[in-house]
């Protein structure tokens, strides 16, 4: 059970990366509205929180 709960913080903390990472071009790529950076930044804090929760579940074995 503890190797799946870390699996999933791994799989989180990577999805929160790459979202911080390619913000911007995801943000071109899935929406389609003209201001990019308050959808950028908005995609970076989402990615933060991923990868603090994945890491956190990592760290923890919750």
């Amino acid at each position: 059970m503890q190797m799946i709960i870390k699996f999933i913080g791994i799989i989180f903390s990577l999805i929160g990366v790459i979202m911080i990472y390619d913000a911007r071009i995801l943000t071109m790529k899935f929406f389609g509205f003209g201001d990019q950076n308050e959808g950028s930044l908005g995609m970076k804090m989402t990615g933060f929180i991923l990868a603090t929760i994945g890491g956190l579940m990592v760290v923890l074995n919750l």
